[in-house]
């Protein structure tokens, strides 16, 4: 079952339209939330973030989009699936709709809510091998506009390719400065004895949920945060070296190159993390 902009229906029933922006031109935004039970992680960061984004996309924000409103739709359909799961992946998208090519005939939006179930309700800090290597076959574009969470995302997915292709787990991406800017679904964060860096949004990263809890708790892990530029060579200078989403977490990385990283402040980050949650 999937929410189709507060209709719950079979996935199989669910028609796109040739004429749909978000399929068309790339013109939607989405959020993907985890969901324990009735409870969706971190919501109040992910809803003001749609909100912004749609408010930069000049899109119209209907009265009724309040943060309860969405709440309720993804708990009908999560009560809706025909399955059990201690946790669900919610992928929350909102598109312009249908009209016009580049230049749209209108800004008003429509919804879609889908979901998965996942094995796992807590964030997990289990290290196992988890290789990274740069991709550098295109770049980000340093700015501001990837800070959004819109379906332009081909960039991702040559990425993700070309990781399954050379048995990496992960990829980074760098930007036009060449830069590192995140991993292909996380943000990216080095660790330097007592200090976190983390690439700034200026560098062309997503502005992720599990960024700013990080952030947020940087000081109970007792690390100075620095927002700062990340060039490659720091990659093999760092301590530990995490990715954050918002289904895993914070996730440690092993290796990179000829690097090994440790994973010493990892389970203290993920413990924190979940506390928060």
């Amino acid at each position: 079952m999937i929410n189709s902009n507060g209709n719950l229906v079979p996935s199989s029933d669910a028609g796109l339209s040739f004429f749909n922006r978000g399929f068309s031109y790339g013109d939607a935004l989405f959020e993907t939330v985890k969901a324990v039970g009735n409870k969706l992680l971190f919501w109040e960061d992910h809803y003001f973030r749609l909100m912004a984004s749609m408010r930069l996309l000049r899109m119209e924000i209907p009265m009724t989009f309040t943060p309860e409103y969405f709440v309720d739709q993804c708990v009908q359909l999560i009560q809706a699936q025909e399955v059990n799961s201690p946790a669900w992946r919610l992928r929350l998208t909102v598109f312009r709709d249908s009209g016009g090519r580049y230049t749209p005939d209108h800004n008003r939006v429509a919804f879609v809510i889908g979901c998965e179930p996942l094995s796992q309700d807590r964030f997990s800090d289990e290290v196992t091998s988890y290789t990274v290597d740069l991709y550098k076959d295109h770049y980000v574009q340093a700015g501001m506009l990837p800070n959004l969470k819109t379906n332009n995302k081909i960039l991702n997915v040559l990425g993700s390719i070309f990781a399954k292709e050379n048995d990496l787990d992960n990829c980074i991406l760098v930007n036009d400065n060449k830069e590192v800017v995140e991993a292909l679904q996380s943000n990216l964060f080095l660790l330097f004895r007592q200090e976190i860096h983390t690439p700034p949004l200026t560098s062309g990263c997503l502005d992720g949920i599990i960024r700013k809890q990080i952030i947020r708790l940087s000081k109970d892990l007792n690390l100075t945060l620095k927002e700062t530029a990340i060039n490659p060579f720091d990659l093999q200078k760092a301590d530990e070296l995490w990715l954050s989403n918002s289904i895993q977490g914070i996730r440690a990385v092993t290796n990179y190159r000829r690097k090994t990283y440790q994973s010493q402040l990892y389970p203290k980050a993920v413990a924190l993390l979940n506390q928060m949650a």
